[in-house]
């Protein structure tokens, strides 16, 4: 992810929200981890509402915010917002791990029986 951010300067306006791009920037030589960890959940939210990059999406209808306890959440906008509603989940909860080498993300829908 640091050499896209440096190689690709428009990459980050193009795949985050403002709201993302101000969290990562302000993690000063760690915000390349950030930016990673919050790409890797982008990709997981779209695996788990079983669709990928199609029919209209795009990569910030998905934005990672933090409840004030730092834990990251999940809000959908746009074609992603109409499919989750859609698909049935009641939650979309976020697992986020990274390193100075890796990303990963968990994302897990909660459906209402």
């Amino acid at each position: 992810m640091r050499e896209v951010l440096l190689r690709t300067p428009r990459f980050a306006e193009r795949v985050f929200t403002k709201m993302e791009r101000d969290y990562c920037d302000s993690r000063g030589a760690v915000a390349a981890q950030h930016y990673a960890a919050r790409f890797a959940a982008k990709e997981a939210a779209l695996k788990a509402l079983q669709t990928g990059w199609t029919g209209g999406i795009a990569w910030q209808d998905i934005e990672v915010t933090s409840r004030s306890s730092g834990a990251p959440i999940l809000q959908f906008y746009g074609r992603v917002r109409e499919i989750y509603e859609q698909s049935g989940a009641t939650a979309a909860h976020l697992s986020l791990s990274h390193t100075t080498e890796h990303a990963i993300a968990q994302v897990v829908l909660e459906r209402q029986k």
